[in-house]
């Protein structure tokens, strides 16, 4: 029995040509990989002196030959095939260990030049996978380290591997193959400037259990390239498996999060945050998630960007939550939150990455692309279009608002105070619905805060109202004014701007226009 080795990822492969060699197996081998068995000990068989012919072209050619193809496509039990081989002194190869130059990890590095990318594009790793994979009734074919100790257990047991065991691993080597010409494709159109395919090439992470409704299968995901905010890579500390609704919510609560530098919570419900704040520290800023709405967060979700501490988890606890997710948790912290077993805790990279994205929804019959919503800008004094300027606190609670009313579902009204929100008004057919209920919303918090009656309390306090989008009239100005709203930010660009101008200018409010907007449908 021969088996063929050449890869680029080297993890294990020298026990398992040990392991193969010890069962009586002939190694053939090329370049790098031969000289690692080679001083391992093993002896290795050149494919030039199987071949009879130089790796030539600095090594572009070096198994493209018949008498490597020849003795993985011949099919054993065709007597024509077996009798060209011996006439052509051809023996056959029956496995291939395969893994192919890194061309997604070349393309990747930020300096890379196209003749780099170039030169790490495989010809004849894929060739070889491509045969053998066609001939798996008798040829093994091995692409992944992770499948070395099934092949060397079943060769043990009975000489060679099981047939099913050959089926499945010819589909990982094809999809294994199609993957690498995916990346390929998609690199050298984007430099030819064609018109681009779509390739997508996502992992099974799990199976879900049911998806939106339970009447609905669904599973979960991952891309090939591990990103930060990501629960494709999450660590999960404890509780129960995440549901479909779960993954949704907490990518949602994830997104938010990496609009703050400062230490930041939020709880979100169905997608929406349900409270955000800021604090001198993350047990400040969850107290004030906590108190912008007490109700809401039942059955929510928490996400921060700090390491979860003592005093955090267990103002946490008494709380019904579905999920808490942090960069980390402090040990005593992570004990505590664990002894509430179905509590799913996320440990989740929060490492800066300002790298856009694409962006996928599929919609019937077809797919959406767009790069993420990742830049936000910041709120400044220039941006005001009225007589009243905004004071230094005004300015930054229009910037904390801004940053969180852009994740809200359109039409979206985020009412804050001092770091914190109030009243968030989300996905209602027109504007002025969503501010009242913000509005309503952050009356009613002031009012169980201060005791006092909830106008009043909001009047008193100053608010600070934030709009996803323009206002088409100035009835969501006039809305609040009447609950003491006293600055406003919005993106501007309604033939209309000038009314809701006049109207805040009528009512001593400041509004600035950011000239970008931030829908979330």
């Amino acid at each position: 029995m021969r088996a063929l080795i050449s890869v680029s990822d080297k993890t294990g492969v020298v026990p398992f040509a040990s392991a193969l060699v010890g069962l009586g197996w002939e190694i053939l081998s090329t370049s790098g990989t031969m000289k690692m068995l080679r001083e391992a000990g093993l002896p290795v068989t050149s494919v030039s002196d199987v071949t009879g012919f130089p790796e030539i072209c600095d090594g572009r050619v070096k198994t493209l030959h018949p008498k490597i193809h020849g003795a993985l496509l011949a099919r054993r039990d065709i007597p024509s095939h077996m009798d060209q081989l011996r006439e052509n002194g051809i023996e056959t190869i029956d496995l291939v260990c395969v893994n192919l130059y890194p061309f997604r990890e070349t393309i990747a590095k930020p300096d890379v030049t196209m003749e780099d990318a170039v030169e790490h594009i495989d010809i004849g790793g894929p060739s070889m996978l491509r045969s053998a994979a066609k001939n798996w009734e008798s040829v093994t074919v091995v692409v992944n380290p992770a499948d070395y100790a099934q092949v060397i257990e079943e060769i043990k047991a009975q000489g060679n591997t099981m047939r099913e065991t050959r089926l499945a691993l010819s589909a990982k080597a094809y999809t294994h193959t199609a993957e690498y010409d995916m990346a390929i494709s998609t690199y050298m159109s984007a430099q030819a400037g064609l018109p681009k395919k779509l390739y997508l090439s996502y992992e099974e992470k799990q199976p879900l259990r049911y998806g939106e409704n339970p009447h609905q299968k669904a599973a979960f995901y991952k891309a090939p390239a591990a990103v930060p905010y990501s629960l494709a890579t999450a660590v999960q500390l404890g509780g129960k498996e995440l549901s479909y609704n779960n993954i949704q919510d907490a990518n949602a609560a994830l997104n938010i999060v990496r609009e703050f530098d400062e230490p930041f919570c939020v709880g979100l419900k169905h997608m929406n945050p349900c409270g955000a704040a800021t604090g001198k520290d993350i047990v400040e800023a969850w107290k004030k998630t906590y108190e912008g709405d007490k109700t809401s967060i039942f059955g929510g979700i928490v996400a921060a960007n700090r390491e979860v501490t003592l005093e955090m988890a267990e103002l946490l606890k008494p709380i019904f939550l579905e999920i808490v997710m942090a960069p980390s948790f402090a040990p005593d912290a992570l004990a505590l939150l664990q002894s509430k077993k179905n509590l799913r805790l996320l440990q989740v990279d929060m490492s800066k990455d300002s790298a856009s994205r694409p962006q996928y929804i599929s919609v019937n019959g077809g797919m959406l692309v767009q790069e993420q919503d990742l830049t936000t800008k910041p709120v400044e004094a220039a941006m005001c279009v009225t007589k009243v300027q905004p004071d230094a606190a005004q300015l930054q609670d229009l910037d904390f608002g801004w940053h969180i009313v852009k994740h809200v579902k359109s039409n979206a009204i985020v009412v804050v105070k001092d770091g914190m929100t109030l009243g968030v008004g989300a996905g209602q057919m027109n504007r002025v619905g969503s501010a009242g209920i913000a509005l309503r919303q952050a009356a009613a918090t002031l009012a169980e805060m201060t005791g006092k009656d909830p106008v009043t309390a909001a009047r008193e306090a100053s608010l600070v109202l934030a709009s996803d989008g323009f206002f088409p009239f100035d009835d969501c100005v006039a809305l609040a004014a009447e609950y003491g709203v006293k600055a406003i930010v919005q993106p501007g660009g309604s033939i209309r701007d000038e009314d809701s101008v006049r109207k805040a200018d009528e009512n001593g409010i400041t509004m600035l226009l950011t000239g970008e907007r931030h829908f979330k449908h």
